[in-house]
């Protein structure tokens, strides 16, 4: 069915969030798209454009031609944005008891949208094409910090993820090691930008992250979107 539409579940009165499955000609009056699926999406009428699957951009008065699956998500109120905490999201620290107690770092609603059938490693960029496919669970939430927060360094994840800003402006960060004095990649995130992925694959469902964080250098949201392997076929 296409143009199928619904909320996702960190929507509210401050973010506008919605699923488009399968858009087909849907008009996109202003928000960040992403592109959730591993196909490419089309954008535009005159002049289309290829959105890379797991990617984004931010249409204003746009269109999305064709696509599988579509997230659009705008802040539409930041007066008070800040108090997401009390709209339903956590602290990071109640779900990992070494997380710095003085890091204001929440979490939305996540909002599983099914099964995707990909290739770790093309989603790695390891390979040109998809080979050998596997069913992944694909999950996405939406992050808020304030200004000047260091969101952690880390590098395990049982999963493959990639993140796109939302709102404010932030860095995707590289370290050698677990100390902010070994920084060696330093990637801006504006509004519609999302990052290649940072993990490459070791085995299967095995994956390696290098030590990473998020830097919120003013207020910001952003989007995580996570890939759990289910089987390897």
């Amino acid at each position: 069915m296409q143009n199928s539409v619904r909320d996702l579940a960190f929507a509210d009165d401050f973010i506008t969030a919605q699923l488009v499955e399968n858009p087909c000609d849907y008009k996109v009056e202003d928000a960040v798209v992403v592109n959730l699926s591993p196909t490419p999406m089309i954008t535009g009428d005159k002049h289309p454009a290829i959105i890379p699957p797991w990617k984004s951009t931010w249409l204003k008065g746009g269109v999305i031609k064709s696509g599988e699956r579509a997230a659009l998500i705008k802040v539409r109120k930041t007066t008070n944005l800040g108090g997401c905490m009390f709209r339903g999201w956590d602290w990071l620290g109640n779900r990992i008891r070494s997380f710095p107690r003085d890091t204001p770092l929440y979490i939305s609603a996540q909002d599983s949208l099914g099964l995707i059938s990909t290739d770790a490693k093309y989603f790695t960029n390891e390979r040109a094409q998809a080979e050998d496919l596997q069913d992944f669970e694909l999950k996405i939430n939406l992050w808020w910090s304030p200004g000047d927060t260091d969101c952690f360094i880390h590098n395990e994840h049982p999963f493959l993820e990639v993140h796109t800003q939302i709102h404010g402006v932030g860095r995707m960060q590289k370290f050698h090691e677990n100390d902010e004095a070994t920084l060696y990649e330093d990637m801006p995130m504006s509004i519609g930008f999302s990052h290649d992925p940072f993990c490459r694959v070791t085995g299967p469902n095995e994956w390696t992250y290098p030590w990473h964080r998020y830097y919120a250098d003013t207020d910001c949201v952003w989007l995580a979107v996570e890939l759990h392997p289910i089987t390897v076929s």
